[in-house]
């Protein structure tokens, strides 16, 4: 029984090309139909691309909520295929949000638009990369988000929050799991990862990153074996929304997947896959 369609848009955006990035992203999903997905996922930073060699070059491509080009980007495809869209974009920093640095001049964030083309919602990443240091503040926990039907409650991470929070050390008989066991805690059924995660560069004749997505799968763990006391019979949907391509010599992963994980089947189950180089949209029934 499919209870949500989700699609999955992988590109590689060029830096700060905010323009030819946006018309890519329309193009990519002009043959997307009206009314058949339930959520369209974009990866972090979708149309300014991700690695800024500094806060100052970053700044003219921060974004408010609600009127920056990702915002209204969101809200128009969000009204057209009927469905929520999520995406990432650099948020500027308010006025009135206290200074901590000078060189911190925003967020890393997300933003939700529903079938209406309404804002439903926006998250701020919360484990910096080293990337995200040189210029964004970090956000206060993981996004919890109630959409209503069909999608309900999720979780929302951005790339590096799957990762470790410092100065953890992470093993896998004893964590820690942070992501996976907040969706636990809050009982959501559908977790959403957006990323720019970099390639490992193993094995590069290989089309996926397959080193990246074990790593992804061990990392949520909790949600598909037994780790501690709570134990759960419930499936739980990963979106895991990655870009491809390079940002000048930075190479990004690419292999965006949707996962089913459930502690009863002891296994994680691969629904969709991209490749490390694919542009385009994948939509899957979970």
């Amino acid at each position: 029984m499919v209870r949500w369609k989700i699609g999955l848009v992988q590109m590689a955006p060029e830096l700060g090309q905010v323009e030819t990035n946006t018309r890519k992203l329309f193009d990519l999903t002009a043959k997307l139909q009206p009314g058949n997905l339930d959520l369209l996922c974009l990866p972090e930073m979708v149309l300014t691309g991700y690695a800024f060699p500094s806060a100052e070059a970053l700044k003219p491509y921060l974004e408010r909520p609600l009127v920056g080009p990702t915002s209204r980007c969101c809200s128009a495809l969000a009204e057209r295929l009927r469905c929520h869209v999520i995406a990432g974009y650099p948020e500027f920093l308010d006025d009135t949000e206290p200074q901590t640095s000078t060189q911190v001049i925003g967020f890393n964030s997300a933003v939700i638009y529903g079938p209406d083309g309404q804002w439903r919602g926006g998250y701020r990443k919360t484990n910096l990369f080293s990337t995200d240091m040189t210029w964004a503040r970090q956000g206060t926990g993981f996004g919890l988000l109630d959409l209503g039907h069909p999608l309900g409650r999720i979780s929302l991470g951005i790339c590096m929050d799957l990762n470790p929070f410092p100065p953890a050390i992470w093993n896998t008989e004893e964590g820690p799991y942070e992501l996976a066991n907040f969706a636990i805690d809050n009982d959501t059924r559908l977790v959403v990862i957006l990323c720019a995660w970099l390639d490992s560069k193993a094995h590069p004749e290989e089309p996926w990153d397959r080193q990246t997505l074990n790593y992804w799968i061990a990392r949520l763990l909790p949600l598909w074996r037994q780790v501690d006391d709570r134990q759960t019979e419930r499936d739980t949907i990963v979106a895991i929304c990655n870009r491809a391509g390079a940002d000048g010599d930075v190479l990004f992963a690419g292999t965006s997947a949707i996962l089913r994980l459930s502690q009863s089947q002891d296994a994680p189950e691969i629904l969709g896959l991209m490749r490390r180089d694919e542009e385009g949209v994948r939509v899957l029934g979970v």
